[in-house]
């Protein structure tokens, strides 16, 4: 047997080009990032394939796999493990019991997405406003330099 690389499960074979594929990230200002957001936001997709449609890339027509991410330290697995009374090290157990709790969130918030609770917005009520198009961006802001 040659000590080539080993081989990888048949389910992963298709994932190949994923896994040669690079994040980029963007340096841009704020008003860039929240007008790539709300356009992503009003389309029902994630900013990511709103960045491949600005830039004119192929996008799948459905996601591959839907989901949602953070990223959590050690720190936040304890204190999710405290709360859901969890050992800091199950973390399927905290993942399972995070997700019970994203869809409880869902069952507490309006149906319409214009009402949905947002950081810093109020969880129901009607005076978060919604428009049909992306807020033009604001003039000046994050700028450096003269």
């Amino acid at each position: 047997m040659s000590p080539a690389a080993p081989r990888k499960p048949v389910r992963w074979q298709g994932s190949e080009p994923a896994l040669r594929a690079v994040q980029v990230a963007f340096d841009v200002e704020e008003a860039v990032m929240e007008a790539i957001r709300v356009a992503a936001f009003h389309a029902n997709v994630s900013t990511s394939t709103q960045i491949r449609s600005v830039l004119n890339l192929p996008v799948a027509a459905r996601p591959k796999r839907p989901r949602l991410t953070v990223t959590l330290d050690t720190g936040d697995y304890t204190l999710l493990a405290g709360r859901y009374g969890l050992a800091p090290d199950d973390r399927l157990g905290i993942k399972e019991a995070a997700t019970r709790e994203l869809i409880a969130f869902v069952e507490q918030v309006p149906a319409a997405p214009s009402q949905a609770a947002l950081p810093g917005k109020p969880a129901k009520g009607g005076n978060i406003k919604t428009t049909e198009q992306p807020p033009p961006p604001r003039k000046g802001k994050g700028k450096s330099g003269p």
